[in-house]
């Protein structure tokens, strides 16, 4: 019997993840990747998130650890710090400090490159998967679609970037695009003859520039970290988090024409204006390691395969290449560790020896679809608050802002809030008549002025 061979186009986290979860189910799976891949902690051209701050959520870090179990121990093995959201993190929302409090919701100071080599090392060592770096994917094989036969993606088109080798067809059963927010599947798919998926996107408008430093003791006193987050009127924001080997980040936002400066003495001065004093009091301490680096991020963009009224069979797509989120709320790659998770739980409940039936495009794209809803309506909810000709707000709008000013004097509310924006909790938790109560109660009593600029 022929081996059962899957291919994740991609060999960032959610590749990765995807490739994990794919193991259990096929006796062959391929991740490729036209980066060469270093062997050490090292940002790398293909991710250029890598070289900024990023969050790994309560519940992202619970999904990897169910992935590759001890990876948790294996991170503070590495130095990775990590505290509670709410007791060892200071938020500051419409520039009001949440109250501080033992929250139980884990954040981890880890780099991005250093996450994506610890992955990829337990992925490597997977009986039969093979990590294929230098390879760049340009298309895909299959066949459209014929009367009532949906199409049929049977393989990756790929050129190996060194050199002027040709193009091959590299055969699959199941082709997973992990190919972040660049994705070109839609175009591939529409020239096997099937219609490109809808797409909605949300302007962020966000630059953001992330600069390294030597951490020392006794900064943000002696907390894991500290996030501004914007919000209109306050379009400036920033996050500052300890890291492994001494490393100590910050990162500054700016929304809809604010732009954090690129030079030393420019980024102190941009972090001093924030709507508190934490970030700017580290910048001026700490001892840089290198100059900022800036990047814009223009819009978040979600692909809609779940309204596809046919799905070809054969192809999947998650992470960025599902959905790109604007990146000042750190849902990426937790995002990407619950769809890998998702597709695991999928594989194992396909009837029969088959895991590849034709129902598991439709089940993934429809389940991944509820998935994200939720943090693509934090997430495009608060990016909309930026239009500068935005409608008057709504009820749910004057509540949730209510809700957050409640949040810097009652901590039971700020802890429901931070269970939903680490996506433990749906946001109707926001809505149960017991929290309902604590705001009416905690809005009589919030002062409305915020933090000084």
């Amino acid at each position: 019997m022929a081996q059962r061979h899957a291919v994740v186009i991609g060999a960032s986290v959610g590749g990765l993840l995807a490739a994990r979860a794919l193991s259990d189910h096929y006796e062959r799976v391929t991740v490729l990747d036209r980066d060469r891949l270093p062997d050490r902690a090292a940002p790398r051209r293909g991710v250029p998130q890598s070289r900024h701050v990023h969050a790994l959520l309560s519940s992202g870090g619970a999904a990897l650890d169910a992935l590759f179990p001890g990876f948790l121990d294996e991170l503070a093995a590495h130095g990775v710090p990590s505290g509670d959201s709410q007791g060892d993190h200071h938020m500051y929302l419409d520039g009001r400090l949440m109250a501080p409090a033992e929250s139980g919701l884990v954040l981890h100071g880890v780099t991005r490159p250093l996450l994506e080599l610890l992955v990829r090392a337990r992925v490597s060592v997977l009986p039969g998967v093979t990590v294929t770096d230098g390879h760049e994917a340009t298309g895909l094989a299959g066949t459209g679609p014929a009367g009532r036969r949906p199409a049929r993606v049977t393989g990756v088109r790929v050129r190996e970037r060194a050199g002027r080798a040709r193009e091959s067809v590299l055969g699959a059963d199941l082709v997973v695009d992990a190919a972040g927010r660049g994705s070109r599947a839609p175009h591939w798919l529409d020239a096997l003859g099937c219609p490109r998926p809808a797409q909605s996107a949300v302007d962020a408008q966000v630059v953001y520039a992330t600069r390294h430093y030597r951490y020392e003791p006794g900064l943000l006193g002696g907390r894991l970290g500290t996030t501004v987050v914007p919000y209109p009127g306050g379009p400036r924001g920033g996050v500052a988090v300890r890291q492994e080997d001494g490393l100590f980040a910050v990162v500054l936002v700016g929304v809809f024409g604010e732009e954090p400066p690129a030079d030393g003495a420019g980024y102190a001065a941009y972090a001093r204006s924030l709507a508190a004093p934490d970030v700017a009091d580290a910048v001026e301490r700490a001892e840089p390691l290198g100059e900022p680096a800036r990047t814009r991020y223009p819009r978040g963009v979600r692909r809609h395969y779940e309204r596809l009224p046919a799905h070809p069979a054969g192809f999947l797509a998650l992470g960025d290449a599902l959905c790109s989120f604007n990146p000042v709320y750190g849902q990426g790659m937790t995002v990407a560790a619950l769809e890998a998770d998702l597709l695991g739980r999928l594989l194992r409940l396909a009837p029969g020896p088959d895991p590849d039936t034709p129902d598991l495009p439709r089940r993934f794209f429809a389940e991944a679809a509820a998935l994200v809803d939720r943090p693509w309506a934090l997430a495009a909810g608060s990016d909309l608050a930026f239009r500068p000709a935005r409608p008057r707000p709504a009820p749910l709008d004057r509540y949730l802002a209510r809700l957050r000013a409640v949040c810097a004097a009652d901590p039971a509310v700020a802890t429901r809030f931070l269970r939903v924006a680490h996506l433990l909790d749906p946001p109707s938790a926001l809505l149960t008549p017991a929290v309902v109560l604590r705001v009416a109660r905690g809005a009589l009593r919030a002062s409305p002025s915020r933090a000084p600029r």
